[in-house]
């Protein structure tokens, strides 16, 4: 009797590059359902985010989404780094939780952080090349898209 362990087991070669392709449409459909333009996104997830004002306090607000699912009580911490820098923020909030859309293993997770004027000028006049966001015992890491 004649077997092969590639037919066994699957050929790891061909299996890592299907999951690559699957991750890129993945990422992609989210990018193509979504009108905003996408600050960072990593295999499974894609980064919203941009600062905004309101009631005089300054926010950067993000938006993830994808498989990234989150229920938490103990908050955030978004690291933007850059060559020379890291920018850390704080969540706004301590508890959070990720909505289920209408997309299988697709989630939205929206987190404000606090940001002050000096961050905001640092945020401005660096060019940031992957974020961290840091959330109890999860973290993910994105890449920042050049647009």
């Amino acid at each position: 009797m004649k077997f092969s362990l590639k037919k066994l087991f699957g050929d790891s070669e061909n299996q890592s590059e299907n999951e690559a392709q699957l991750s890129d449409d993945f990422v992609n459909a989210i990018i193509k359902d979504i009108d905003h333009v996408p600050y960072a996104k990593s295999k499974t997830n894609v980064l919203y985010a941009g600062a905004n004002e309101l009631g005089g306090y300054l926010y950067f607000q993000t938006i993830v989404v994808g498989q990234f699912k989150l229920k938490t009580k103990k908050g955030a911490e978004l690291e933007l780094i850059s060559d020379k820098k890291t920018l850390t923020l704080k969540a706004d909030m301590d508890e959070f939780e990720s909505d289920h859309t209408d997309v299988k293993n697709r989630y939205i997770t929206k987190i404000d952080f606090e940001i002050d004027k000096a961050q905001l000028k640092t945020f401005d006049a660096t060019t940031f090349k992957s974020v961290n966001l840091k959330t109890g015992k999860k973290t993910i890491s994105l890449n920042v898209i050049d647009n």
